[in-house]
């Protein structure tokens, strides 16, 4: 099950690709998430795994779905033999003083480059937009294949973010977390992203439509 479900953190990766390109450097997006109480933030994980790993996934991916194109950024990264921890060097840099990761100005600016090579302006963005999106995606693709059968409960999908993908405990998961925020007002946030960079990317997940015509909670599935 575990394997499934990274999808879930393959769509939080992807929105984290996006926010790169649109205003963010990488210690933004992961600082927001540790502040949120996330044990590392998604950049850095993938520092940790392994940016050739991440990549022959990417390659997989884009041959099964080419209809969901990921960011180049994390490509370019590894074009440079910067593969994350075990080169030394992958969003941050790696030194024996600094095992958590250093920022890199070159990163940065190639990050920069990107962004206006694509055409795009780049704008802030602040902590909690990237702490919503990147949770947004992760509920929306978790819904998914809840609706698929991949997966039996939402309390499953909240064991498992929490157990194998640092999810904070305290949190509850991203299940639980939105059924605090209501069903509603994360279609409601979705469809709002729909309308901006990348809009392609957010799709009502049909079981929170359903969900929210019957005016029921994830919960009422974890019988």
């Amino acid at each position: 099950m575990t394997h499934d479900t990274n999808r879930i953190f393959e769509e939080e990766l992807r929105q984290a690709y996006y926010l790169l390109e649109e205003g963010c450097v990488p210690r933004q997006i992961d600082d927001a998430m540790q502040a949120f109480g996330c044990a590392m933030g998604p950049l850095r994980v993938m520092d940790l795994v392994g940016g050739d790993i991440a990549r022959n996934i990417r390659q997989r991916r884009a041959i099964e779905q080419p209809d969901r194109p990921c960011s180049a950024i994390p490509d370019m990264i590894c074009a440079m033999g910067r593969y994350g921890q075990k080169t030394k060097a992958g969003y941050y840099l790696y030194i024996k003083e600094a095992p958590r990761g250093l920022r890199d100005p070159e990163i940065e600016a190639m990050i920069v480059a990107h962004s206006r090579t694509l055409g795009v302006e780049r704008r802030e963005i602040g902590p909690a937009e990237i702490v919503e999106r990147l949770h947004l995606a992760m509920i929306n693709e978790a819904a998914n294949m809840l609706e698929e059968g991949i997966v039996r409960r939402p309390s499953d999908i909240d064991a498992i973010c929490v157990k194998s993908h640092g999810f904070p405990a305290a949190k509850g998961g991203p299940m639980f977390q939105a059924d605090l925020i209501g069903i509603p007002g994360i279609i409601e946030r979705i469809r709002h992203y729909r309308q901006g960079y990348q809009g392609w990317a957010w799709q009502v997940a049909p079981l929170l439509l359903d969900l929210a015509a019957r005016g029921a909670a994830l919960s009422s599935l974890n019988g």
